[in-house]
């Protein structure tokens, strides 16, 4: 491999936006323990081998062991370094993983965790849901700090996987069956999560991120969620009602307390609140939803939201409307 590419990749490994040795987790922290433990163990087994090339090498130019030693000594030194060191570190390494590291990371009972989120994969987006609140969101996960909540996990199309590094493992989403994580964070913090299975052309843009906040800001995010939305106060705001709710827009979003009923795209009630759109891909300000209304495919090609024709007197008044929506 060029030198060039072999620094591409080293560098892409840098910065903090997704970082499995910044745990913010119980379960986060004992991944990146077994990370180190296996750091070292590679260390040892690479020094084993480097080792034994060495003395191989070594014998070619001068029979015998550096300083002299018996063929039997340099037998049970070839099954010491390649057999036993091997062995010890492999079965060591094997025992940590499932004693200290899988049982700690396992899917929670429903009963030992003090709420319960629902995370749906949709090509390419995640829905958020709060059971026994009115409150769903998109691709932005709210949570109380230090409050251990279990995320139940489903797909509504293909095979999706939420994994948020700094938080805990992945956990796959699979059609037909509803999988558990543990997710908590002990500081308060927004945490960058994103797929990781291969689930179409926009995968490496479905993106997500878990907010942990204050239990008294969370609480008073979660009642504004599961509010309906406010009616339009401007004039230009009611006529991008009446223009989101005649356009196609109403066929595939939601927008609790209005008409629309849409399933097929993210709910929309609160849209204005979240800081990002299109699953993290661009900022939510006005001339990036502008944008992104006028020409989704240019912003995220292979999206499943289409370019809705408007006109200038439609688009702008439409913007007003969602961006009223807090």
């Amino acid at each position: 491999m060029p030198p060039a590419a072999c620094l591409v990749l080293l560098l892409a490994g840098c910065g903090g936006n997704q970082n499995t040795l910044t745990p913010a987790s119980s379960p986060a922290r004992a991944i990146t323990q077994l990370w180190w433990v296996m750091f070292v163990g590679a260390v040892i087994g690479f020094g084993s081998i480097v080792l034994l090339l060495f003395l191989g090498w070594s014998r070619r130019k001068r029979p015998g062991l550096p300083g002299g030693g018996s063929e039997r000594r340099e037998t049970g030194l070839v099954v010491l370094l390649g057999v036993v060191v091997p062995v010890i570190v492999l079965v060591a390494l094997f025992v940590y993983a499932d004693v200290f590291v899988m049982r700690s990371t396992a899917a929670p009972k429903p009963s030992s965790t003090a709420m319960t989120i629902h995370v749906i994969g949709h090509q390419w987006f995640w829905e958020v849901r709060y059971p026994g609140t009115r409150a769903v969101t998109a691709n932005e996960i709210h949570i109380p700090v230090g409050v251990p909540v279990d995320l139940v996990g489903t797909t509504a199309d293909v095979i999706h996987s939420f994994w948020v590094p700094e938080l805990n493992r992945k956990v796959d989403l699979i059609p037909g069956r509803a999988n558990r994580i543990l997710l908590e964070s002990d500081r308060a913090g927004r945490f960058r999560g994103q797929c990781s299975e291969f689930c179409g052309l926009q995968h490496a843009h479905m993106a997500v991120a878990v907010v942990a906040e204050p239990r008294a800001q969370f609480r008073a995010w979660l009642r504004n969620m599961a509010r309906p939305a406010a009616p339009p106060r401007t004039a230009a705001a009611r006529r991008g009602e009446q223009v989101f709710l005649a356009q196609t827009c109403s066929a595939c979003h939601e927008i609790r307390g209005t008409a629309a009923r849409g399933t097929i795209g993210p709910d929309l009630t609160h849209v204005a609140s979240r800081q990002t759109l299109a699953a993290l891909t661009i900022p939510n300000d006005r001339a990036a939803l502008r944008e992104w209304i006028a020409d989704p495919q240019h912003v995220k090609p292979g999206v499943k939201m289409p370019a809705v024709p408007l006109g200038p007197g439609q688009l702008t008044p439409l913007v007003d409307y969602l961006e009223s929506l807090r």
